[in-house]
């Protein structure tokens, strides 16, 4: 067995921000090997998120961010478990992580379950229709309509989306369970709000010689 030392536990520690016990119990379980520890870790964090997640969160953040110029504002809510939690420099990255994320994907919907019924049966008969008009075989539209209302979801629904700054195909949901791990509590992301300059208002299209005309008239 080998010797487990008090820096061998915090070296392991800063790599994966597990708790010291969990730390030293992964080196004791991997012999002291560093890599097979933080994959122990890791793997475990992994599967304890799943359990963690059924957690009260009712503390957090509200996150806020302004992207070019004041044209694209986000506000979000991110809660956690403990005031601990939410007060880390660490957390509020996340959180504002997320806001940078909102902005720049714009999505609709938090989950795929809040998209309404309404509108979920438009798009599948639009995709239908797309569908049928490619040729394809009665028998196997069905099962492209639902193919493609996965990259729907990807698209419009926030916990969906593949995050922006990762260069994998983690989605946002991905990046919440590796939260959950890092910081040892149950984490979600409540609600959110994005603003953008104009956003719904009918641009103004006078005639510019008219426009003028107008002015002089006035003088």
């Amino acid at each position: 067995m080998a010797n487990i030392t008090a820096s061998m536990v915090k070296e392991l520690r800063e790599q994966t921000g597990s708790g010291m016990m969990d730390c030293k119990k992964a080196l004791q379980e991997t012999d002291g090997d560093m890599d097979k520890a933080v994959d122990l870790l890791r793997e475990k964090g992994m599967a304890d998120s799943a359990k963690k997640a059924g957690r009260i969160a009712a503390e957090g953040v509200i996150a806020s961010y302004l992207h070019m110029g004041g044209r694209i504002g986000v506000m979000v809510e991110i809660n956690c478990e403990t005031d601990f939690v939410a007060k880390t420099d660490a957390f509020k990255e996340f959180a504002q992580n997320i806001a940078m994320h909102i902005a720049a994907a714009n999505p609709s919907y938090l989950t795929a379950e809040e998209v309404p019924e309404e509108e979920l049966n438009h798009e599948r008969e639009v995709l239908k229709a797309q569908a049928l008009n490619e040729n394809k075989p009665e028998h196997i539209v069905e099962k492209m309509v639902e193919g493609r209302l996965k990259k729907y979801y990807a698209e419009n629904c926030l916990m969906q989306q593949a995050y922006i700054r990762s260069e994998t195909d983690e989605t946002i949901e991905d990046i919440v369970k590796s939260a959950i791990a890092e910081f040892g509590e149950n984490i979600k992301i409540r609600r959110f709000t994005r603003y953008e300059m104009g956003e719904g208002l009918e641009k103004r299209s006078e005639d510019f010689a008219a426009e003028v005309a107008a002015q002089v008239n006035q003088g």
